[in-house]
């Protein structure tokens, strides 16, 4: 039972401590126990814990985490979570995230305090499936799409990247003008800027480029536990397989059939020798 956060971490882990108390004393006089409503821990590495009742608990691939339940990833942590739905959220290092803060509107997935995540929705069919992340400066609404959130734990910035699908940004602090980002755009949300002052980055190709080089980076020098990750693979004995475009380890070689087994030289008889020559 330990929790870490470290530098400029700490302003955010206080914080999620605090709201971790308040939440607690809610769940325990008013909410039962939403088991539907859980998210599992699915792929994890590092250090990963979840606050209950403000002390935190070291995370394993298949627990649940629940409703009000704030997540913490120490510099080296990442996991990834799936919620009843299908969809799923990876929480990369350094990150302060609530799940699903606002029970049973189940639709307020996250709420962050710090840090990074990546955000899958999956789609109903063909029907939408509303969903919002809320930070300290925006609330971003999606309906079935891909893409990244991250917060700065000094400023409270938010950044919002979109991979696929299409998110409408909103200003916590000053509502009123929505931004709608497509698949390739990004867009800084800052405490004291009104939205509509904000630009839209729709060819941010190069941050993505580098942003995905990091993660793979990590990945390679964290084997992850769990199971496999779209992208990302995972072979039995723990560490990176098929999806990483990394070559696995070769095969050891072959050992010769045992004695008196069909096929093996040991088993046929010996050459007959020639006769001996004339005269012998």
């Amino acid at each position: 039972m330990y929790f870490f956060m470290t530098g400029k971490g700490t302003r955010g882990l206080g914080i999620g401590l605090l709201i971790a108390a308040s939440l607690a004393i809610c769940h325990a006089q008013i909410l039962p126990n939403y088991p539907e409503g859980a998210a599992k821990v699915i792929s994890l590495v590092g250090q990963v814990s979840v606050l209950r009742e403000t002390v935190p608990w070291v995370l394993n691939v298949g627990d649940s985490v629940q409703a009000r339940q704030v997540i913490v990833t120490g510099p080296d942590g990442y996991a990834v979570f799936q919620v009843s739905d299908g969809s799923t959220f990876q929480v990369y290092p350094n990150s302060n995230v609530v799940f699903r803060k606002n029970p049973p509107n189940w639709g307020d997935l996250l709420d962050m305090l710090a840090g990074r995540v990546r955000i899958h929705i999956q789609k109903m069919g063909e029907k939408p499936n509303p969903n919002r992340i809320l930070t300290p400066t925006a609330v971003i609404s999606v309906r079935g799409t891909t893409f990244d959130v991250s917060v700065n734990d000094e400023d409270e910035a938010t950044l919002v990247e979109v991979e696929e699908g299409i998110v409408d940004v909103n200003h916590a602090l000053m509502p009123g003008v929505t931004k709608t980002l497509n698949a390739g755009e990004s867009l800084h949300v800052y405490r004291d800027q009104p939205l509509a002052q904000s630009i839209m980055d729709k060819g941010a190709l190069a941050q993505r480029i580098l942003r995905s080089l990091a993660d793979a980076a990590f990945m390679l020098t964290n084997p992850m536990r769990g199971v496999s990750i779209p992208g990302l693979g995972k072979n039995p004995g723990g560490g990176l397989g098929p999806g990483t475009g990394q070559p696995g380890p070769p095969k050891p070689p072959q050992a010769p059939p045992p004695v008196g087994i069909p096929g093996s030289p040991a088993s046929s008889p010996p050459p007959v020798p020639p006769p001996p020559p004339p005269g012998h």
